[in-house]
């Protein structure tokens, strides 16, 4: 759902071969040390697109949308957030 979401913000925003890396938590030892505030955490530049508090926990994480809570940001919240954090069209 995220990484959908996701390739459609950049396309929204008319952004083409944007880098996406997922990062897999699989341990608590992955988490540790790390900014992960439940899966998906949507990060650009290593900041949380939506700051939340992180967690040491495998755990998922809920977005407040427009259609109520979901388990990803809604497109135009996420197109937001980039721009919001410079993300444009080059």
């Amino acid at each position: 759902m995220a990484s959908n979401r996701l390739e459609a913000a950049f396309k929204l925003l008319g952004i083409d071969g944007a880098s996406v890396v997922h990062r897999v938590m699989k341990t608590r030892a992955d988490v540790l040390g790390t900014e992960f505030a439940g899966s998906p955490t949507i990060t650009v530049d290593g900041l949380d697109l939506f700051p939340s508090t992180p967690t040491e926990e495998l755990t998922c994480r809920v977005y407040s949308t427009p259609l109520g809570l979901q388990g990803a940001p809604a497109v135009e919240q996420l197109a937001a957030a980039f721009t919001a954090r410079g993300l444009r069209k080059r």
